[in-house]
């Protein structure tokens, strides 16, 4: 018997301004599975209006935690993992049923194209952002880390074309709460990976994180945002790297 249906996977905590949209770019697939980690706005009575296959967690133990806890209540055979700031677009959801009924691989990749405060990122490391989301369920899992997880998948692994939309940061306060909150996340999983740091490590590290994507990956190409894109990510390895230094005290 072909192996055709396809669970969706979404994971939020107070994403009422952008997962309508997302839950409604994959409407089409044939259940879509919410594990919330405590929303106190609308973004559950907005996710009741596709599916009521809903989950609540508050019990944060990372990115890789929560995905597995939703990747375990789906029933499909395949799956297909998005975040609410992530849209599939009418070509992407024709590649992912055809890759499904070929079967001829147990996982693929996906381009995306990420926007930044508006800007259609395509330089300075932005694209093509490959990202493994399609999978055949009993053959994947994820990393538990508690940020910049994978999935993890032993055996041939396609590549789609069509891009997954992805809109990153709308406005510079998204941009300052999601250096802060990453850069603490990724300091406490390289800390427990035994990680060090100092404040020249943090300094370097930051300048070559600037040079590397808005010179050597040509973001200036990209314009202000190119700019702007660069010296946050910049900011964010400074920060990630200070508060590592101070962990391993």
């Amino acid at each position: 018997m072909q192996k055709t249906k396809l669970s969706v996977i979404i994971i939020t905590k107070n994403e009422q301004d952008l997962i309508r949209d997302c839950l409604q770019s994959i409407s089409w697939a044939n259940e879509i599975i919410i594990v919330d980690s405590g929303s106190h706005d609308n973004t559950l009575d907005i996710c009741r209006e596709y599916t009521q296959h809903i989950l609540t967690n508050s019990d944060w133990q990372g990115f890789g935690y929560q995905k597995n806890l939703a990747l375990q209540q789906a029933t499909g055979d395949w799956v297909f993992s998005i975040d609410a700031d992530e849209r599939v677009t009418p070509d992407l959801k024709q590649e992912i049923q055809k890759a499904i009924q070929s079967g001829t691989h147990i996982a693929y990749k996906i381009p995306r194209l990420t926007y930044f405060l508006g800007k259609e990122m395509r330089h300075g490391g932005w694209w093509p952002d490959y990202v493994l989301r399609l999978f055949l369920r009993e053959q994947a899992e994820f990393s538990q880390d508690i940020v910049h997880e994978k999935v993890l998948v032993e055996g041939a692994t396609g590549l789609l074309k069509s891009p997954l939309i992805h809109h990153s940061y709308n406005n510079l306060e998204q941009v300052l709460v999601k250096n802060d909150q990453y850069s603490t996340a990724a300091a406490i999983k390289a800390h427990t990976q035994g990680k060090q740091s100092s404040l020249g490590k943090a300094l370097a590290r930051a300048g070559w994180t600037f040079i590397r994507a808005y010179v050597l990956r040509a973001g200036f190409l990209d314009g202000k945002e190119g700019f702007i894109a660069a010296f946050s990510k910049a900011e964010e390895t400074y920060y990630r790297q200070l508060k590592l230094s101070y962990l391993c005290k």
